[in-house]
Order: C-alpha cells, then structure tokens, then sequence
C-alpha cells in the first residue's frame, strides 16, 4: 500500500473540543457552553449519561479492519509503519505481534482508536499494563456506547482508561481531584480528564479539560534536543 495513501480515507481519529479554561494546543478550539454545562453542570433530563476518564499523555493512534486486513494507524490515518517517528513503527510491530486480537475485535471498516504510551510526550509513565490504552471503538464515523465498547475490548484482554465517574454531571475541579493518583501510573501529574456525552443510547459528544499547567510533548526530543524517554519498549515484559 502507498504510504501517502490513507486507507480510510480520511483521518483515523479527530480533535475532541476543548471545557472552559482547559489549555488549547495549536488549532485546537473551546466546546460550544451549552455542552459544557451538560457535561459538568446540569444534565437536560434523565437520558444524558456523562462518562469521565483519566485523559492520557501520548500519541493518539488506531488499528483498522479494512479489506479483511489489520491496519496500524496514525492519527492522521497514514499507516504507522510509513511513519519517521521510531514510537508510530513500533506501534505498528506491536500491532503486528496482536493482530489475532484485532481480527477478534474487529468487524470490517471498524477502528479501534487509543492512546500509545510507549515513549513520554508530556508524561511519564511506570506503566503496570500493556503500551496502548483503547478508548473508541468506531464504525465509518459513529461511536460506539461506553457500554458496549466494554463488552468488546475487556474480553480481549485489552486496556481502557481509568474510570472516573459515571452519571449526572460532574464539576471540572471534583474530576480533577479523582484523578490525582493516575490510574495508569503517571509519574508526573495527570494532564486531564474526558468527558464523554450520552443520550438515548448513543454518544452525543465529548469534550476535555487539559491542565494549563501542563506542557504539551516537554519530552519529546524534537521539543527539548533531549534524549528519547520510553515508558516502554520491545523488550518490556
């Protein structure tokens, strides 16, 4: 396959709009208020469902059904093995050593979407857990429920964000003191919290709070002409 060639046509995951008073990276934008609200104020009745997860520091990637193929993907839903970044290649080995887990999961032109922790972005991490934490499980462009993306991926063995909270809305600042001891072994603060919205059976939104005093990618040799810092790697037990 082409490396320039997206295979699904279009990115493999999209930006998610940012709370009031969360720090907004490059062309990253604010959430409509009214959302806000819903997520962490006031629900609009008995049929809005707000899920909180700890938000995880890495690099967001995604593994793909296409043509009865599994495909390792980057965010911008270029295959990760054409990458220049050693993190998107060996993301897209590990993916390689998983496939008869994915073939599981994965029904056609379905993706699964997460966080790969291997190398520290913003973040440390003494991961207890394998280096991808799944957080979407999506067909073409609809979101499956939190309900049922569970049922899918937890048989698998496969790791999900630190639950947080589950029902009416819950305040920025109560969400964030549920996640000052990080569920997947932060060694630095956590950056955030997701929020995820939904209604009547289906996921209306989601929205997150990234701490402002957090720097986005401090690790990243590209940003600091430091040294590669891994959380893990091949070798990893």
């Amino acid at each position: 396959m082409n490396k320039n060639t997206k295979p699904l046509g279009q990115k493999a995951y999209g930006s998610i709009p940012h709370l009031p008073y969360s720090r907004l990276g490059e062309g990253d934008h604010h959430i409509e208020i009214g959302q806000a609200e819903i997520a962490t104020k006031k629900a609009r009745d008995k049929n809005d469902l707000i899920i909180v997860q700890e938000k995880l520091d890495g690099s967001n990637c995604s593994v793909a059904k296409v043509n009865g193929q599994i495909l390792a993907l980057g965010r911008s839903g270029y295959l990760a093995e054409t990458s220049p970044y050693e993190q998107h290649q060996l993301f897209s080995k590990w993916v390689k050593s998983n496939e008869y887990r994915f073939f599981k999961l994965l029904d056609e032109n379905e993706r699964v979407s997460g966080e790969w922790l291997a190398q520290a972005h913003g973040t440390i991490y003494k991961l207890h857990h394998e280096p991808f934490v799944v957080f979407d499980l999506i067909t073409i462009n609809e979101r499956t429920t939190y309900h049922n993306f569970l049922l899918r991926v937890l048989p698998l063995g496969f790791v999900v964000p630190n639950l947080v909270h589950i029902g009416q809305p819950l305040s920025i600042e109560k969400a964030l003191k549920k996640v000052e001891v990080s569920g997947h072994g932060a060694i630095d603060e956590v950056e955030g919290v997701i929020y995820r919205v939904e209604r009547n059976g289906k996921v209306d939104f989601l929205t997150k709070f990234v701490k402002p005093t957090k720097v986005d990618g401090k690790y990243l040799p590209e940003n600091n002409n430091g040294q590669t810092i891994w959380n893990w790697n091949e070798m990893s037990v």
